[in-house]
C-alpha cells in the first residue's frame, strides 16, 4: 500500500500509488543501499518484481479499451 503524507503534493498521474511504492521499494533494497548500484540495475536483477508487475499491469490497463468500463487496475 502507498505511504501517504499530509504535506505531500498530490500526484495526478495514472498509477501514481504503484509508482511510488515501486520507487520506495527499490530505494530500500540492499542492492541499492549496500552495493551502491543504480535502482534500474537492481530492477533488472529482479528486485521488487511483484510491484514491477503491478505497475506494468496498471500502465497496460490504460491502453485497454475495456478499462473505460472497469476502471484502471492498481491504486
Amino acid at each position: 500500500m502507498p505511504k501517504y503524507y499530509e504535506e505531500k503534493e498530490e500526484d495526478g498521474r495514472a498509477c501514481a500509488g504503484v509508482r511510488e511504492d515501486l520507487i520506495q521499494c527499490l530505494l530500500e533494497t540492499p542492492c541499492v543501499i549496500q552495493e551502491g548500484k543504480n535502482p534500474r540495475q537492481c530492477l533488472k536483477e529482479g528486485h521488487c518484481r511483484s510491484l514491477q508487475v503491478s505497475f506494468f499491469e496498471c500502465k497496460r490497463s490504460m491502453l485497454d479499451a475495456r478499462a473505460r468500463f472497469r476502471g484502471r487496475k492498481g491504486y
